[in-house]
C-alpha cells in the first residue's frame, strides 16, 4: 500500500501479521524498536507498556485520533508521536452495507446458495421505515443522508444535539427514550470516551421493539454489551449487527460469533484499499521527516 523503499538504507522494517493481548509477551517484542507503526486502536499503548520500552522514539498511528495511545505518558517519556489522515466515509457505507445485509438476510441467503438450497428467509423493506440515529456528526449525517434515499423516517438524538441541527439532516430531534422506542433500527454513530462510555444501557435496549435492528460500527463499548446479548439471546429485538466489539480481536468463544440473529464485521468499517493506501503512505512520509528531522503532523493531547 506504500513504497516502504524510501526508508531502505536509513531503517530496517519488521511486519508482525499477528495479534498479541498480553503486556509482558508484547513489551518483549516492542522492546528493540525506535520506531512503531500501529494500525488504529487495535494494539493498546498505554503508559505501563510505554515505560517498558526505552528504546522507542516514535509513534505513528493510522489516524489522528487514537484513544489506545496514553499521548500524556508519551511526552513524559519523550516518545514523539504523529498520525495520518483518515479520510471518507467508509464506516457510513459498512454501515449500510450491514443494515442492508441483515434486513434482507444476505448472509443466510448466500448460505442457502452455497449449500444447494434456495429461499428459506423472508427479508423486510427500508422504505417507510424509522432509522433512529445516536450522534449525527460526520459519519451519522452520511448515514442519515443515505437513509433519505430510501425513503426512510429519520429520528435522531444526542447529549448536544439540537432541532436545527437535526432538521438540516432530515432528522427529527427526540429524546434517547423515544429513539430506542419508535425506531425500526438504530444505529449508533458516537466518538468513545468517559462521557459517552456506556451511554446506550440496559433500559434504553430494552426498550426497543421486538422488530428492531440493533447497528454498531463506531465502539463496542458505547453500549451495555452484556445487555444486548441477553436481549438477543431472549430474541426480545430482532437482531444486531456489529463491527465493533469490547474486546478486540473477538474472543473465539464470545456469543456474538454464534448467536444466530448477529451479523459480526471484524472492525473494518474503515478497511478499503484507499484508506490503507492513505494511511501507510502518510506513514512512511511521516517517519522518512522524522528520520530527516522536518516537522511531522503531531496528535494533540
Amino acid at each position: 500500500m506504500a513504497d516502504w523503499s524510501v526508508l531502505a538504507d536509513k531503517a530496517e522494517v519488521t511486519v508482525f501479521g499477528d495479534h498479541l493481548s498480553d503486556a509482558e509477551p508484547l513489551a518483549r517484542r516492542l522492546a528493540p524498536f525506535d520506531v512503531l507503526c500501529v494500525m488504529r486502536e487495535r494494539t493498546p499503548l498505554p503508559r505501563a507498556l510505554l515505560q517498558r520500552l526505552p528504546q522507542l522514539k516514535l509513534i505513528v498511528s493510522t489516524g489522528m485520533r487514537n484513544a489506545s495511545i496514553d499521548l500524556a505518558a508519551a511526552k513524559e517519556l519523550g516518545i514523539t508521536v504523529c498520525g495520518t489522515h483518515s479520510g471518507g466515509f467508509n464506516a457510513a457505507e459498512l454501515t449500510w452495507a450491514l443494515i442492508m445485509a441483515a434486513m434482507r438476510h444476505i448472509p443466510e441467503e448466500q448460505a442457502n446458495i452455497r449449500a444447494g438450497g434456495w429461499q428459506t428467509t423472508i427479508g423486510r423493506a427500508l422504505e417507510g421505515k424509522t432509522l433512529g440515529i445516536v450522534g449525527l456528526g460526520k459519519l451519522g449525517a452520511a448515514v442519515a443522508r443515505y437513509a433519505q434515499a430510501f425513503g426512510m423516517e429519520l429520528i435522531a438524538w444526542s447529549t448536544n444535539m439540537t432541532e436545527e441541527k437535526a432538521k438540516a439532516h432530515g432528522a427529527r430531534l427526540v429524546a434517547k427514550e423515544q429513539l430506542f422506542r419508535e425506531a425500526d433500527i438504530v444505529t449508533v454513530h458516537l466518538v468513545l470516551s468517559e462521557r459517552t462510555r456506556g451511554i446506550i444501557g440496559a433500559r434504553e435496549l430494552a426498550l426497543m421493539k421486538p422488530t428492531a435492528l440493533f447497528v454498531n460500527t463506531s465502539r463496542g463499548p458505547l453500549a451495555d454489551e452484556a445487555a444486548l446479548i441477553d436481549l438477543l439471546r431472549r430474541k426480545a429485538i430482532a437482531g444486531a449487527a456489529l463491527d465493533v466489539f469490547g474486546t478486540e480481536p473477538l474472543p473465539a468463544d464470545h456469543p456474538f460469533r454464534s448467536l444466530d440473529n448477529v451479523l459480526a464485521t471484524p472492525h473494518i468499517g474503515y478497511v478499503t484499499q484507499e484508506s490503507y493506501k492513505q494511511y501507510y503512505h502518510e506513514t512512511v512520509e511521516c517517519i522518512a521527516a522524522w528520520l530527516e528531522k522536518k516537522p511531522i503532523r503531531l496528535m494533540q493531547i
